[in-house]
């Protein structure tokens, strides 16, 4: 019976993927940003629903930018969880620009790319981060660099923070958990890290019990004298201490 729930559930959300491209193809030339933003929300807030993940947002997310948002990092389903709860542009590593389908979603939603094996490449998109945040964007970043375990944090890169340093943006720390909607304890079924295949991953989510997805957001930190170094410790603590305010 889960894998005949799972397998339903797949098709639904194959459906809306492809839904999802076409509106981007087709209608997003002739739509404003924020109609585009608003299509992208309502687009993730569907998406969890077909996957049986309810979202709970407990804070306050971001009513306009310019802001710089920085969570802990899970799972391929942060991405469409912060989504549902607030449109955002997220960096993300440059091949996912390529990857069919998901590729044309990544950059519809206003994804900026990075090229992580490029030491220098950050201080290109360091600078259309910055760019981003004066014209009032909110932007996302996930500042472990990669997915962790969800046992803990892992440590906190400052290279991107420089861009709300530039842009004199204010830092919003979040934090993510997925839990049994039942229970409420913690599930590791979204797992993503290490050797774990993007497919199997999406495959024990969907198999899974109903899950929440929970999105905890702080209070936002103003850039104004700060050091990279220092503020990335300082926000790896404040991400750890919103953790542990989930339920």
């Amino acid at each position: 019976m889960h894998a005949l729930s799972a397998s339903l559930k797949l098709l639904r959300a194959v459906a809306h993927v492809c839904r999802g491209w076409w509106i981007i193809r087709t209608k997003f030339p002739s739509l404003s940003v924020a109609e585009r933003e608003a299509h992208v929300q309502r687009w993730a807030e569907r998406m969890l629903n077909l996957m049986g993940i309810r979202l709970t947002v407990q804070g306050t997310p971001p009513a306009h930018g310019p802001v710089l948002l920085i969570c802990n990092h899970l799972s391929w389903l942060d991405i469409l969880t912060i989504h549902a709860a607030r449109h955002v542009r997220f960096v993300s590593k440059s091949n996912v620009r390529h990857w069919p389908v998901i590729g044309t979603l990544s950059t519809g939603a206003g994804s900026l790319y990075i090229e992580r094996e490029r030491r220098r490449d950050a201080m290109r998109v360091v600078h259309h981060m910055a760019q981003a945040l004066r014209d009032g964007d909110v932007i996302a970043v996930f500042p472990e660099g990669t997915t962790s375990d969800g046992h803990g944090l892992l440590p906190f890169h400052a290279n991107l923070l420089q861009a709300a340093i530039s842009a004199g943006a204010p830092v919003l720390p979040a934090a993510l958990r997925f839990a049994d909607a039942e229970s409420g304890e913690t599930s590791y079924a979204p797992r993503y890290i290490g050797d774990d295949n993007l497919l199997s991953s999406v495959w024990n989510t969907l198999k899974s019990p109903p899950l929440l997805a929970i999105v905890r957001f702080g209070e936002a930190q103003s850039s104004h004298g700060r050091d990279r170094r220092a503020w990335a410790k300082s926000l790896h603590a404040e991400v750890q201490a919103l953790r542990r305010d989930l339920k």
